[in-house]
């Protein structure tokens, strides 16, 4: 599914400042969630805290609760929610854009596109994407806040995050096959949690391991041998 919503606006100060009270519930969000796995976790257990959702204490879900599998009428909902806030974000800010909602997988995907009547301003994303993290969990707040559930909604800005994940992919696939020709692992550039998560899932996909190293905000993939 994916709807369109409409808003024709322009300038964007009030919404980088509503942008800016976001960050400190990120870092508690980030917190709330468990830390990351050491190097020597199982890539599962990788993945799942590295994409920011962990809520169990351990591989095996104990001694926390996990969130409920999310069913596509909860995933729309998610997206309208967002896209209602976001929409209504831009017009105070006085900001152009167009928001698509979609969903990807099991998670609502979101995104402030170009419109006809203007760009997207690119100081949304941010340097190194900080200002869209911040946003996009801003939103996350504002869905949880309507549906009472816990969002893990993905949020995008002018394509940052597609183009983004496409190169991360190229990574990905040299160092698969650097691994698969000499036999030796490799390790990759410091990524953040979402950039780590896209490499662990092109691994994975290519029938490869690996895992997480380093600490934040120089924490890396080693891919390792079959």
């Amino acid at each position: 599914m994916t709807e369109q919503h409409d808003s024709a606006v322009d300038g964007d100060q009030a919404l980088e400042a509503a942008v800016a009270t976001s960050e400190p519930a990120a870092a508690e969000g980030t917190a709330s969630t468990g830390t990351e796995p050491s190097s020597q976790a199982t890539h599962a257990d990788v993945r799942e805290a590295e994409s920011g959702e962990a809520e169990s204490a351990d591989a095996h879900g104990e001694g926390a609760s996990r969130r409920r599998p999310a069913k596509t009428a909860d995933l729309e909902r998610e997206g309208e929610v967002a896209a209602d806030f976001l929409e209504t974000l831009l017009d105070i800010a006085d900001l152009d854009g167009d928001i698509d909602v979609d969903v990807d997988g099991d998670r609502a995907a979101v995104s402030i596109v170009d419109s006809e009547e203007g760009r997207v301003p690119r100081r949304l994303v941010g340097p190194d994407g900080k200002v869209l993290d911040a946003l996009q969990e801003l939103t996350r707040l504002a869905v949880q806040s309507a549906t009472g559930e816990r969002s893990r909604l993905m949020l995008d800005v002018a394509g940052h995050r597609a183009e983004r994940r496409a190169a991360l992919v190229t990574i990905a696939q040299k160092a698969i096959a650097d691994v698969r020709a000499t036999g030796e692992k490799a390790s990759l550039e410091p990524m953040t949690a979402f950039e780590r998560k896209v490499v662990h899932d092109e691994v994975l996909a290519a029938g490869l391991s690996s895992e997480s190293d380093g600490v934040e905000p120089r924490r890396f993939v080693v891919v390792l041998p079959g």
